[in-house]
This record gives C-alpha cells, sequence and structure tokens, in this order.
C-alpha cells in the first residue's frame, strides 16, 4: 500500500461550466471521504492475500417524466448513493456493498470482500496506476437533471400534438424524458483514485395508430450524454416524433413478411443492434476466458469478411455508450476487434485482463455500486466500406431492407440469434416496395459476418437509446453500422 493515495482527477474547470473536470476535493466532499479514511480502507482492511482490491462510492440522481393521453402521468425523482468494495484472488472475486456510506459500514463491507477472496491461495500483488488519464468527453454547461421541469413538460406536450396532428389515425401517444446525473469515486488498493460525473438522457416517443380496427405501434427517440437542450436543436424532437408515426403508419398498410432464405440489407444505424447482441457479446474477455464464445482462442484468424471491421469505442464525445473512464477507473478506448475479417482482441476488465495476460480496454462497467463490474461494450460498431448504399439495394434481385428491429436473443456459446424487425421493406428487382411486418431474422452472428458482401460508406450510430443487459446488469451502450449486404439470412416470416 503507497503511502499516500495518488490523484487522477482534471484540473479545476473555469466557474461557468459544470462538467467533469473536477478537483479531488469535490469527489471527497461528496462521499465525505479524505485520502487517509480511503488509504484506511484498502489498505487495512483489505490487508490479507489478495492481489487486487478497489472501493467503488457512487451518488446518483433519477429523474423520470411521463405524458400519456395529454396528461403528465409520471413526475418522478429519486436520489441514492452507495459504495462497493471487490476483493481478488486469482479467479474468486469478494464484493460488498452497502448504501450507508459511513466509515464502520464499509470497514465491514471490505472485511466480507476480503473473507470471500482470500480463501484461494496466490501471490500477493497489487494493480498498477494506469498509463492512460481519464478522458474530457461531456463537459456540459448545465446537467440534464438540473433543466427547468417546466421546461421539459412543455417539451413533451409539444411533442404529443406534433404526433397527433400528423395524421388523424393517430390514437394515442406516449411521450417519456428520463434523465440521470451519476457521480463516481474509484479509490485502488495500488494508491490511486479517479472520479468521474456522468450526465445521461433519453427521449422516447411511442405512437399507436389505427384504421379499419387494426392498430399499430410507432416508436422512436435518442439522447446521450448531452444536456436538455439538445432535444430543442434544429428541432430534434419534431424528427422523433414524425419518426415514430411514421413507423406506425407504415405498419397500417405492411404487407406479410416472406419465409426462407434471402439475401438481407441492412440499414445505417440502428441495425448495429444485431451486429452487438450476435457478435459483441462473444468479444467480451469473460465468455472468451471461460472459453465459451465462438470467438474463444482465435486471435490472429480468419472469422468475418474482409469486408468487416468491427470497432468498439468508449471515447466518442457525448455517445450514450461513451465514459471518461470505465467502472473501475481505467480510462476507455478504441478497441478494434475484427480488422478486415480478423479477431484482434477482446474487450476487457481488469480481472479477466489479469488472468488472460492482456491489458485492460476500459470496458469494466457495472449497472450500480450494487453490482461488481464485467466486461462490457461502449459503443460499438462496424466501420465503413466503399460501396454506394443505393448500389447495395439495387444490388438484390429479391430479398429484405431492415431499417430497425425491436428486439431479440442470443445464445453466447454459438452467436446464434433471432430478431424482429420493426420496420422492413421488400427488395424487388434492385428497388424497395412494400413494408413488412412479421419479419424475424434467425442465424448465426459468426456466420452472417462471413456472408457480408457489400459495405456502404455510410457508417451511422444509434440516435442514442440503447440499453444492454447481462447477467442481470444495464448499462447504456451504442451501437452502429453502414448499409451491409448479408448474402443469406433464414427469415421467419408469416406470409402463407
Amino acid at each position: 500500500m503507497n503511502g499516500n493515495m495518488k490523484s487522477l482527477f482534471p484540473m479545476k474547470p473555469s466557474p461557468e461550466t459544470q462538467d467533469i473536470a473536477r478537483p479531488q476535493r469535490f469527489f471527497e466532499d461528496r462521499f465525505g471521504m479524505t485520502s487517509s479514511l480511503l488509504e484506511r480502507l484498502l489498505g487495512s482492511a483489505l490487508v490479507g492475500r489478495v492481489e487486487d482490491a478497489d472501493l467503488y462510492l457512487e451518488y446518483r440522481v433519477d429523474e423520470e417524466l411521463l405524458l400519456e393521453e395529454g396528461a403528465v402521468k409520471k413526475a418522478s425523482r429519486h436520489v441514492s448513493q452507495g459504495a462497493g468494495v471487490r476483493a481478488q484472488s486469482g479467479e474468486r472475486t469478494g464484493y460488498a456493498h452497502t448504501d450507508d456510506v459511513t466509515l464502520g459500514s464499509l470497514e465491514e463491507a471490505a472485511r466480507q470482500a476480503r473473507a470471500i477472496a482470500e480463501r484461494a491461495a496466490s501471490d500477493a500483488v497489487v494493480a498498477v496506476k494506469p498509463d492512460r488519464r481519464p478522458h474530457d468527453l461531456y463537459s456540459l454547461a448545465v446537467t440534464p437533471v438540473a433543466a427547468d421541469v417546466s421546461g421539459k413538460v412543455a417539451l413533451l406536450r409539444r411533442i404529443d400534438e406534433a404526433a397527433r396532428g400528423a395524421d388523424p389515425r393517430v390514437r394515442q401517444v406516449i411521450a417519456s424524458l428520463s434523465s440521470e446525473e451519476q457521480i463516481i469515486l474509484i479509490a485502488t488498493a495500488s494508491g490511486w483514485t479517479v472520479g468521474d460525473v456522468r450526465p445521461l438522457t433519453r427521449l422516447s416517443v411511442t405512437v399507436i395508430a389505427e384504421q379499419d380496427g387494426r392498430r399499430e405501434v410507432g416508436s422512436y427517440g435518442g439522447g446521450g450524454r448531452v444536456p436538455f437542450d439538445f432535444f430543442l436543436e434544429e428541432e430534434r424532437w419534431k424528427r422523433f416524433a414524425g419518426t415514430a408515426v411514421k413507423q406506425a403508419l407504415l405498419k397500417l398498410r405492411a404487407v406479410e413478411a416472406p419465409a426462407g432464405t434471402l439475401t438481407v440489407v441492412l440499414g445505417p444505424g440502428w441495425p448495429g443492434i444485431l451486429l452487438h447482441e450476435a457478435v459483441g457479446h462473444g468479444l467480451e474477455g469473460d465468455f472468451n476466458r471461460k472459453k465459451v464464445s465462438a470467438f474463444a482462442g482465435r486471435i490472429g484468424e480468419p472469422v468475418a469478411s474482409p469486408l468487416v471491421t468491427v470497432v468498439d469505442d468508449g471515447t466518442l464525445p457525448n455517445r450514450r455508450g461513451s465514459l471518461n473512464v470505465d467502472d473501475e477507473g481505467t480510462a476507455t478506448g478504441r478497441n478494434v476487434l475484427i480488422e478486415n475479417g480478423v479477431l484482434r482482441g477482446y474487450m476487457q476488465d481488469r480481472l479477466n485482463a489479469r488472468l488472460m495476460g492482456m491489458a485492460p480496454t476500459g470496458n469494466g462497467r457495472r449497472e450500480s455500486y450494487a453490482y461488481p463490474p464485467m466486461p462490457r461494450m461502449t459503443n460499438t460498431f462496424m466501420l465503413a466500406g466503399e460501396d454506394d448504399p443505393e448500389d447495395i439495394i439495387r444490388s438484390v434481385p429479391y430479398g429484405l431492407y431492415a431499417v430497425a428491429f425491436s428486439g431479440g436473443q442470443v445464445d453466447i456459446t454459438n452467436g446464434k440469434f433471432v430478431f424482429s424487425a420493426s420496420e422492413a421493406y421488400l427488395i424487388e428487382d434492385g428497388k424497395l416496395t412494400a413494408p413488412v411486418k412479421g419479419a424475424t431474422l434467425i442465424g448465426s452472428g459468426p456466420e452472417v459476418l462471413k456472408r457480408v458482401s457489400r459495405v456502404g460508406r455510410d457508417l451511422s450510430l444509434d440516435e442514442g437509446v440503447g440499453t444492454c443487459g447481462k447477467d442481470g446488469q444495464s448499462v447504456p451502450v451504442g451501437v452502429g453500422l453502414p448499409t451491409i449486404r448479408v448474402d443469406g439470412i433464414t427469415v421467419g416470416g408469416t406470409q402463407v
């Protein structure tokens, strides 16, 4: 244990800003912690046969506003705080958490974590200070939770009016705005500390349209680590509402989806969720260390078409999946996972990186202080190619063009997936024709990557709505994709 805790906090910002660049004193005051108290917890309570140990402190404010049937049906604001203490020895992790952020409770949590971890015999070592400083990716003058509530409610009402006024077939509009601010402090047994202030907000619009007794639903939204005014810029909110209406109306005239093995063109942006689920999880370090992933032990081998390069990048400013540091204090990075079809690496937290003899990649994430971190994605996407997106569609005699997905399932061990398309169109003689409903894509992530025959130059990231679940934990993520052609995906349709 070092004699003094070392700070990795950025310099103090100018007075008019409220960004993450805070001095260490800000975080110490928030949690009632000083360097000496942190050293006492990690230097005495965790003494024993452990290889790594850290303390994670969190303060969070969550706000949600929901407008339905023209009235505010929900307005909530929740404040929580707590701490988690982790100790590691070999493959064993001891983790204890408490919502009582006092020295006595933290010391007890540290003792419990050590008791679990130290049962595994191993030579004691400590983590090393990271070689990358934290980023400053989401400096905001006013965080979304601090914005005026009356302005937020007024925006939801404008969305309701705009959606209803777009078409007389619109029967119901549900608009919600959720915002949060998360303040974290991470201290490690090797003597360094790092803090972060993380804003996050999301606007969602759901529209129900009815015609001749038939009802259909459309939904759209977006956000990120951005201020509330983000939704007002260039009337972004109006585009969200209009797209939700468009989806619902398209479904009213949609034909039944065909079934069989078809050429499928995936549109840019949100269809990257298929890449995230069917491929991304299989590239997380824990699944590969345990050899339960289809990509285990295959670094350096071809696993996809030479046209495919997949990246996980947590350093994109203001994106929903971006972080200045991950939930272990490691600065996020741009990690090339697959390059020109060849597997180059995995996404790692500190534990799995140590056990696999690799470097942490800044992908250690957790839902809250009540959970230990694990390898998770940030913003995962395929890089652009050289093809004109319209040429890709023109190259398909008959197939399916999928623009959005509403849900799916994947088996990490083999990459097999099932995804439901919420917006899709038939391709006939190289042209988009009728919208379809009931289209389900069925296949294997690794096999789909091998069948990518064309990649567009129109890489786009999603609007900022993604939430990823793993082992009972949910975290915000981003996805992205250019237009791609996949030669042969099984489509489960409803056409008879």
